[in-house]
């Protein structure tokens, strides 16, 4: 009740969201006062505690390769998930938990993906290295106009978050001229220097991945090896929260007509966004749907992909560096352009063909055997991802003096 209040209530929403900053300031100052920094220590989260993935798992594991003398911390939701990553040089803590301010208090170096809580306070002998999530379509931070299209945040409370976690940073990175033009004007950045344009470590393992690892990763799935695989990763909707449980998403398809379409030769790995709180059933399409939202990394499923369908989600940026073909299922442009978030880019620059229409979508699917890495897809990676060879992980640790 008191949730569903101060959805409605914004006045009732900043006072409860001020207890809460207050209670875990006077938590975090406490660790603040008493560890000194520790310059061997490192702590990584992605997604505020929901994976072990993208850019942060790419630097971690390069610099295990490098047998760089760290001790590694790990801040997860669910740590028990995690265990395996245990080890003499490694420790796992549970996000927000008194042990994670703790490493926060006397870690050299923070690595995250994701905004920071705005409780922690960071000292002058600390790194802050955001490596976000991804190159943005859709408008971040102070990037965005559209007033009441956030069911949580108005326009005054989303810029405050970027721009109290940017003040923290010591650098960013950025995997081309375009995203440092937007990460300055977004997260309302004073200091360009602060931002390496380096390419982003997450993607190594789409240059870097072998053959064999595709039909390891279907066999960890359980899926059937010999049917193609379509990924579809919509992302959220701002306005479509309910509370008590978060941002909910429905996907706007009939699976029944898909699976009698392309069920003999296809099967569907369905991702919704890392914001989407509710569940989805898809008993019924056994087999056929396979429903991989918590599946960790992401990069995985983008390599046993034979065609991606998505459609405001920046994940089309990272896939197109494998060159097939994606899809653009944008069935409420219109409302999502004009009243959510708008867009940075021209649509027509976009990889693949946009379709409105569900009938739509089944003729690309089925006309997929057409598809080109024509002049546009070409294009395309040219200005977005010029920079991804392979070794995004070993600049970063090197221009971050993580290792000399």
């Amino acid at each position: 009740m008191i949730l569903n209040f101060s959805k409605h209530h914004h006045i009732v929403r900043v006072i409860l969201r001020k207890i809460k900053f207050l209670k875990k300031r006077l938590l975090y100052f406490f660790f603040y006062v008493v560890n000194n920094v520790e310059d061997d220590i490192i702590l990584f989260e992605v997604f505020m505690g929901r994976n072990y993935s993208d850019s942060e798992k790419a630097v971690y594991q390069y610099l295990l390769s490098k047998n760089a003398n760290y001790k590694y911390i790990w801040a997860f939701k669910n740590p028990e998930n995690y265990s395996y990553l245990q080890s003499n040089s490694t420790i796992v803590v549970k996000y927000g938990s008194k042990e994670h301010y703790k490493y926060y208090s006397k870690a050299k170096y923070w690595i995250s993906n994701s905004r920071i809580n705005e409780a922690i306070i960071k000292k002058k002998k600390q790194v802050y290295i955001q490596t976000w999530h991804g190159t943005p379509l859709k408008k971040l931070g102070y990037d965005i106009k559209i007033v009441g299209g956030n069911a949580m945040n108005t326009i005054h409370d989303i810029r405050k978050k970027y721009s109290s976690d940017s003040k923290r940073y010591d650098y960013m990175i950025s995997p081309s001229s375009f995203c440092t033009e937007k990460f300055m004007s977004a997260f309302n950045l004073k200091n360009k220097k602060i931002i390496e344009e380096i390419g982003y470590p997450r993607n190594d393992f789409l240059i870097n991945y072998k053959k064999r690892d595709i039909n390891i990763i279907k066999k960890k799935l359980n899926i059937n090896i010999k049917k193609k695989v379509i990924l579809y990763a919509p992302t959220w909707r701002d306005n479509q929260h309910m509370s008590g449980i978060g941002y909910t998403y429905t996907p706007p398809l009939s699976f029944d007509k898909l699976r009698e379409k392309f069920g003999k030769d296809y099967i569907i790995l369905f991702r919704a966004h890392y914001f989407v709180a509710n569940e989805f059933d898809f008993k019924k399409y056994k087999n056929f749907v396979y429903d991989v939202s918590k599946y960790d990394d992401v990069n995985e499923l983008y390599i046993i992909s034979d065609v991606l369908i998505t459609d405001y989600s920046s994940v089309f940026f990272d896939y197109s560096i494998l060159k097939k073909p994606i899809i653009f299922y944008m069935y409420d442009l219109e409302n999502y352009q004009n009243k959510l978030r708008d867009f940075y880019i021209k649509l027509d620059e976009l990889p693949g063909k946009i379709v409105e229409k569900e009938e739509s979508l089944i003729t690309e699917i089925e006309n997929i055997q057409n598809f080109q890495y024509d002049d546009r897809y070409k294009q395309f990676n040219s200005k977005y991802s010029y920079l991804e060879d392979g070794k995004s992980s070993e600049r970063l640790c090197k221009v971050c003096k993580i290792i000399k």
